[in-house]
């Protein structure tokens, strides 16, 4: 097994950085297209829909921000809990611009920060799964400090839906992807980052279409 890769601090900021910036920079660039129609008063007849184009561009704009937030952001307060209320919804908002739906089947508990980090990585990877629609459902489950994610993507063939396992995840996940990490893949291997923070224990695999993803305490894995 290839030794996990081991980013520096400043590295791996800038690649976060730049994956929000990546993700921001198209509704963001619509606002501002939308504006200049709206302010030039020779297409006064496209006025309305650059209303509408502003108004869909700032909605993704707030939705990948609030979640950008609570999955890469640092709390406040070292040590702070995330109330799963929280989570959800910023996870229904994130949805609302996704084309697949959300079932969210989690207790009101508190996580600790790097374990509510880590369910949001999950649920931004088991989304890209599904890029043409579907439903995606996440499960908690388990005693407070040992609680069990598991994330499932199911896609409808007959809606012309496929579910995909999102490329290189399976190396970025473990930390040593084949040819090193780049702000594209940086999502997914911080989300091994976190796993291993925190000592869970990831699996992903696709099955009759349908996309499974878990983490699990290692504690209990092993014990299991």
């Amino acid at each position: 097994m290839s030794d996990i890769i081991e980013l520096k601090a400043t590295d791996l900021a800038a690649m976060l950085c730049s994956r929000v910036c990546h993700d921001l920079i198209n509704p963001v660039g619509a606002i501002g297209n939308g504006l200049e129609v709206l302010a030039d008063p020779s297409q006064t007849a496209m006025a309305e829909g650059a209303q509408e184009l502003i108004a869909n561009s700032a909605k993704q704009a707030r939705a990948k921000l609030e979640f950008a937030r609570l999955a890469f952001g640092a709390s406040s307060t070292a040590g702070t809990d995330f109330d799963t209320r929280e989570c959800e919804r910023v996870a229904q908002l994130y949805f609302e611009i996704e084309k697949a739906d959300l079932d969210w089947q989690v207790p009101l508990i508190l996580l600790p920060k790097h374990k509510a980090k880590l369910l949001m990585n999950m649920l931004l990877i088991a989304a890209m799964s599904v890029p043409r629609g579907g439903v995606v459902t996440v499960k908690v489950e388990g005693p407070a400090g040992q609680e069990r994610f598991t994330i499932t993507s199911k896609s409808d063939p007959e809606k012309r839906q496929k579910t995909l396992m999102p490329q290189g995840t399976e190396g970025l996940l473990a930390g040593n992807p084949e040819g090193g990490v780049d702000a594209r893949g940086i999502q997914p291997f911080y989300t091994g980052i976190l796993a291993r923070m925190t000592d869970m224990e990831l699996k992903v695999g696709i099955e009759n279409d349908v996309f499974e993803f878990t983490a699990t305490p290692k504690a209990v894995a092993a014990a299991a």
